[in-house]
This record gives C-alpha cells, structure tokens and sequence, in this order.
C-alpha cells in the first residue's frame, strides 16, 4: 500500500479551522463579548415558501407508490435541466439540456472535474484564491502557476500571452475579493484560452449578486466561451441551499468537439448517483415567478448587508473591492496593518469576525474580508463598532 504523498504538500490546517479556533479561544477568556461573525461565507436567511412547499410535496410524493422515485438519472431530472434553460435563457444564452449536469454543489464539482484532466497539465490560479482551487490540484499532483490579481489591477488580473498553461481558473463575482469582470475583461481570458487550446473553469456560484448589466452574470455571454469554458453555479447563494445542497454545471458539446461533456457525463455516471428526487424538486422552485420573486427579497436583504458596509468603509476611507454585485468587501487593512494582526485587533476591540486575507494567498495579505451574509441588525452593530474602532 502507497499513500498519496502530494498530501503531504498541502497546508495542515485549514483557514476557517483557524478562524474558528481563534475565536474559541477567544470567547473562552471573554465570556462577557458580544461577537459578530461577519467571516464565513454561509447563509443566514432560510429557504423561501416557494421552495419549502416544493419539498414538501415531493416528501409526499415519496410517499405513493404511482409517484415514489428512486434512482433517477445522474446527471438530474429533465424537469430541472429546462428550468435552468429558461434561466439561461434571461441571461441571452442558449444551453441544450445535455450541456447540463445536477449536483450536489459547486465545490464538490470544482473538485472532481479534474478527474477528466491529466496529472501533467498546468493550472493558472488568481493570488489571492479559493482555497479549493489550489488544493485540489496538489492533491492530484499539477503543476501550478499564479495570475497576480492585486490592488493596482483591482483584484482583477487580465492574461499574459507568455504564460502558457492548460487550466484556468476564474470566479466572478470573485471570492474572496468581490471583485467581478465586465465583459471586456472576460472576453481577454476567452480569447486566451482558446489561443492556448486552454480550458476555463468559471466558477459562477455569485452571479445571483450581479445587478450591473455591464457585468455579465455567465461566460456564455461572451462570444467563443463555449469552445474554451466550463461553467460551475450553485443554489447554495442564490436559493440559501448550503444546507440542502444543489448545484450544475454546463460542459458545452462545443468544448473540444463534445468529448469533455461524454467524459464528464462518464465520470458521473460511474462515480455519483445522482441529486436527490426532493432537493431537485425544492430547486426547480427557485426558478417559478414566486420562487424568483422571493428569492429576489432574499438576495435584497443580503445586498442592503453589502450597502450598509460599502457605506462604512467609504465613511472611513477604507480601500476596498466588492460590495456591489457582490457579497464580500475586500478591504485593505488600516495603517499597514496585516491581515492576521487587524483579525486580532477586530476581534479584540471590536468582538467582530471577518476572515484574514493572507490565508487565500501571498496577495491576500495586507487584505481582508468581510461578509454580507449575516443577520440585518447584527450587520448594522458591526458597522457602528467599525466606526467606532476605526475613524479616523
């Protein structure tokens, strides 16, 4: 028996184990704080009626023996690949529901769509980055290689003809930055990749956020990213499924003439059993005129969180990317502070939690991020302490 050795290559300790060990600590000899946890990326409000109901009536389905459903086709039921062609569709995209795979999430996919690509092919990754990026292919062994995404280019890198890679990774809204590509940036990666004969992997999971109609909300609206990108999205964000767990990707028959999607399809069929009958009825929901309506007053209340921080830090002059078409604010750490030193001194004076940038790369740090997912009140308490702490 050999174990994996490339293991041995990752960081031991992830980042939001720290965070939360920290924070333990912390509340352990300060009992008495108040702490607000404005760090991780986790929902708050809870899953809308339209969505609810949907559950529901597919529990009782499961119940009767005319309407019980066991094993369903890996790759998701029909009735929730046209609903999300009808998404698309408001986007100005065509997707065929082939092009289409139901999951279990974003990051389960991110992760296993590697399984399709070579040990030996180079990934491009922005600094700073999703942690899941990195890890997953050191786990697997790849080389890789970092675009540097900083305060001068606004956390938004554009490609270098000279670097030559075989993946790509890009994820707009960004996290952690929140910064988001407008379609001339995006259209600068497209061009690249399939100049390099490159694959974009384009991690979509914050497009529900996106209300400038400069910013475009998938990759299939920028001309040629059907032969070069592979799109990943989730309800975790836009429905609050982080607990009920559903995602897709689109694999375009157009991307290295269909053989990606046929391997991706293989993949699935051979490794994963599907997204449960119940939770793909609870997301086809999201996508009725009630389940978009609601949804919308949900994804209304995290961006009044964003608003309300956005105000905060220009209030006190902060440098920061985010906020708008986003649910993170990636600010820049006061009076040269780095990021783990300004995560104390929050927690410290302020009993507020947010997540240092340094742990998403060696850009990260000097930087911080703050989350719009948090309760409205609480998100208003810590923009008076942040006044209160950091004025000027």
């Amino acid at each position: 028996m050999q174990i994996n050795t490339n293991y041995d290559n990752l960081e031991q300790s992830y980042l939001f184990s720290t965070i939360a060990r920290k924070v333990r600590e912390y509340s352990a000899s300060h009992p008495e704080a108040d702490i607000i946890r404005l760090g991780i990326g986790d929902v708050t409000r809870p899953l809308v009626p339209a969505v609810i109901d949907a559950l529901h009536a597919a529990v009782e389905d499961q119940a009767k023996q005319e309407t019980f459903h066991g094993y369903g086709d890996e790759q998701g039921y029909d009735f929730l690949h046209e609903a999300l062609v009808g998404y698309y569709k408001t986007h100005g995209v065509e997707l065929a529901t082939n092009e289409i795979f139901i999951s279990d999430g974003a990051k389960s996919d991110l992760g296993n769509i590697l399984d399709i690509f070579g040990k030996d092919n180079v990934v491009l990754v922005p600094d700073p980055v999703y942690p899941v990026y990195v890890d997953t292919n050191v786990m697997a062994g790849r080389k890789i290689i970092f675009a540097d995404a900083n305060e001068a280019n606004g956390f938004l890198p554009l490609p270098d003809a000279s670097v030559k890679c075989d993946i790509i990774y890009i994820c707009s809204p960004n996290n952690p930055t929140g910064a988001a590509y407008d379609r001339k940036g995006l259209k600068a990666w497209v061009d690249y990749a399939n100049a390099q004969n490159a694959v974009i992997l384009y991690d979509a999971a914050y497009e529900c956020f996106i209300e400038d109609e400069n910013l475009p909300r998938s990759i299939y609206e920028i001309e040629g990213a059907k032969t070069c990108a592979i799109e990943f999205c989730s309800f975790s964000k836009m429905a609050g499924f982080t607990g009920t767990r559903c995602g897709w990707t689109v694999v375009p028959t157009a991307l290295a003439d269909g053989r990606l999607n046929k391997m991706w399809l293989r993949r699935q069929t051979t490794k994963f059993n599907g997204v449960p009958y119940i939770v793909q009825k609870g997301a086809a929901a999201c996508f009725t005129e009630e389940g978009m309506k609601q949804i919308k007053d949900t994804l209304g209340y995290y961006k009044q969180n964003a608003k309300v921080l956005s105000e905060t830090l220009d209030e006190l002059g902060i440098w920061y990317t985010g906020g708008k078409s986003s649910p993170y604010l990636w600010l820049k750490c006061p009076n040269g502070m780095d990021s783990w030193t300004f995560f104390d001194y929050l927690l410290e004076n302020a009993n507020v939690v947010g997540t240092p940038g340094a742990g998403f790369g060696k850009n990260g740090d000097g930087f911080f991020r703050l989350t719009a997912f948090g309760d409205q009140k609480r998100t208003l308490e810590a923009a008076e302490r942040l006044k209160k702490l950091l004025a000027k």
